[in-house]
């Protein structure tokens, strides 16, 4: 059984606002995320959430995924993996993969997650990758493997650590467009402004 984490429990403190209520192509981003993974079949998936949760939660259709609140979000991104990966393994025990992805990526669609699960399913190896502008990083899907060293992350940390650590096993699939996240109204204007005839 696959799991997807959406990380989206961040601030937004350089936006000034939710960036996971920021509409692109008629959807807030956290929908867009959400929607990618929900049109894969046989997941199961946990949103997140910490910051502004209440104005969140009215965008957000449950029945597509779990919802959790990390009461500890402002200690960091590892706190909110090792949320989504602990309340999966509650939810659903037999679950033996994970995927973790953003909602500030808007260009992540259904596909490349779909690339990354099978990537790892049939295959030997126990970490699937994008790479992007020289970098690797998320979506990442995770073999079982790696759950214990997941929930060992210091709240800090995210999952850069251990796709550095195991960066010469990791078999990695490119996604030039994975370089776009939203951070600031900068980012954001930048989004519309490239995508305005889309």
């Amino acid at each position: 059984m696959t799991g997807i984490i959406i990380l989206a429990a961040g601030s937004s403190s350089r936006m000034g606002q939710p960036k996971q209520q920021l509409i692109f192509q008629g959807q807030t981003l956290l929908q867009r995320a959400m929607t990618a993974a929900a049109r894969l079949t046989d997941v199961k998936i946990v949103v997140v959430l910490g910051a502004n949760n209440l104005s969140i939660l009215t965008d957000v259709d449950s029945k597509r995924a779990d919802l959790i609140i990390n009461p500890d979000w402002e200690q960091g991104m590892g706190s909110s993996i090792k949320a989504g990966l602990k309340a999966l393994l509650e939810l659903y025990p037999a679950l033996n993969n994970v995927l973790l992805m953003l909602c500030d990526q808007p260009f992540v669609d259904t596909a490349l997650l779909y690339q990354l699960i099978e990537t790892g399913l049939t295959g030997d190896n126990s970490i699937i990758a994008c790479t992007y502008q020289n970098t690797i990083g998320v979506p990442a899907w995770f073999a079982k493997t790696h759950f214990d060293e997941l929930l060992a992350l210091q709240e800090q940390e995210g999952a850069k650590k251990l796709l550095m650590k195991y960066q010469q096993e990791i078999v990695t699939i490119p996604f030039e467009k994975g370089a776009v996240d939203i951070d600031s109204p900068e980012d954001y204007d930048a989004l519309l402004g490239a995508n305005s005839s889309l």
